[in-house]
């Protein structure tokens, strides 16, 4: 290792402090993208593990993240939320239907709804120009990363469906426009109650993302 640590020994990641703050590591990613998905559900689950946090969200259109989620996070309530149907052209649906099935049949749940940042707001920007509140929201998340933005999204969408509960932490994974590149522990929300929602660590995200 190149320098010095910035950890002292007596606060090594995960414990906690003499002074009983906690020290918890972020992964940092050179760049945001799917080749960063593999690491990313990797610490989410280790730390899932560390902590017995039982619910995982993962945003996958596809459900080609979702279905490698399912294999690392056996035992526990897994959600991976695709994207609302329609959201490319009318009527289509990205995920496919093998990946859907292996996901359930392996215990995990799929959710397809409208996003928490767009819906019918977002038409309201198509047809008149003008932004909505939802999409100021998203916008100003994204000032951490679009993942960021996604794992918070679909936290909340998964708390709508009623899949997670907003009175235990979960693990929320997003990234950015396909895999994981983000992973944040999270005491989720309904959308209802957005303010209501705390990320409690950054487990993982780019360090760039222009």
């Amino acid at each position: 290792m190149n320098g010095p640590s910035l950890i002292r020994e007596k606060e090594m990641p995960g414990k906690k402090a003499p002074s009983g703050d906690l020290v918890v590591p972020c992964f940092y990613f050179e760049k945001p993208g799917p080749q960063n998905t593999r690491r990313t559900l990797e610490i989410a689950a280790a730390r899932a593990e560390d902590l017995g946090v039982h619910s995982i969200v993962v945003a996958s259109s596809s459900c080609k993240t979702g279905a490698l989620a399912v294999s690392l996070f056996p035992g526990r309530n897994l959600v991976v939320v695709t994207h609302s149907t329609g959201f490319l052209k009318p009527d289509f649906q990205e995920l496919k239907p093998t990946l859907r099935r292996k996901i359930e049949t392996l215990g995990g749940k799929v959710l397809t709804c409208q996003h928490a940042f767009g819906g019918v707001n977002r038409a309201v920007r198509k047809k008149l120009g003008t932004y909505e509140l939802d999409e100021i929201i998203a916008y100003t998340l994204r000032t951490f990363g679009e993942g960021a933005k996604v794992a918070i999204e679909v936290s909340l969408m998964a708390a709508d469906a009623g899949f997670i509960s907003t009175l235990e932490p979960c693990i929320s994974i997003g990234g950015s426009g396909s895999g994981a590149d983000t992973a944040l522990l999270l005491r989720p929300a309904n959308a209802q109650t957005f303010f209501d929602l705390r990320v409690l660590e950054v487990l993982a995200k780019p360090r760039s993302f222009d």
